[in-house]
């Protein structure tokens, strides 16, 4: 048995198995990250930090999984978590925002209808369920079509197209009052 398995079925991980478990996983490890969230620097940042998690915890971790599908999940957890935390960048149309652009005296006005407009929707999109939320942010923010969405949270396409179509229509029905 070697030492990645012997790990795998409850050994303590070694410095030496770490390293061949790194040098193995890390390339995927990465492409994972960097598929979801396109950013170089932030993706090898996520790398560093799933495998100091998993040094650090070696003495208590129980894997249940072969490690490379324990490094995917990790990597796919750790890329929702950074894309929950992102402050919110809800991005208006071309042609919704043109209809705001300043070409009058009531740049004010406009600004203030945007800004009202923006929040709104934050506030509106916070209130979704958590998985419709998510969706609707890969969509919306992170510009993933379904199957991207469907691959990233482990769910169907049906499933995130269903979210989706959720989140669009509650946000209709909630914004009836700006069209």
């Amino acid at each position: 048995m070697t030492k990645v398995n012997a790990f795998m079925h409850g050994e303590i991980l070694d410095q030496r198995t770490f390293e061949t478990i790194y040098n193995m996983y890390w390339k995927k490890v990465f492409g994972t990250c960097y598929n979801h969230c396109k950013d170089g620097e932030l993706s090898r940042e996520m790398v560093q930090e799933i495998f100091c998690s998993l040094w650090e915890r070696r003495e208590t971790i129980s894997l249940r999984e072969p490690i490379e599908h324990y490094l995917v999940k990790a990597a796919k957890y750790k890329v929702i978590d950074y894309l929950r935390s992102k402050p919110k960048q809800f991005v208006l149309s071309p042609d919704v925002e043109s209809d705001f652009a300043c070409n009058t005296s009531a740049c004010t006005e406009n600004d203030v209808l945007y800004n009202t407009l923006t929040e709104r929707v934050g506030d509106l999109v916070d209130k979704l369920p958590c998985q419709c939320r998510l969706v609707y942010k890969l969509s919306r923010e992170q510009g993933l079509d379904t199957k991207q969405i469907a691959s990233s949270l482990l769910i169907s396409e049906k499933t995130a197209k269903n979210h989706l179509t959720k989140a669009l229509s509650f946000l209709r029905l909630n914004l009836e009052e700006y069209k």
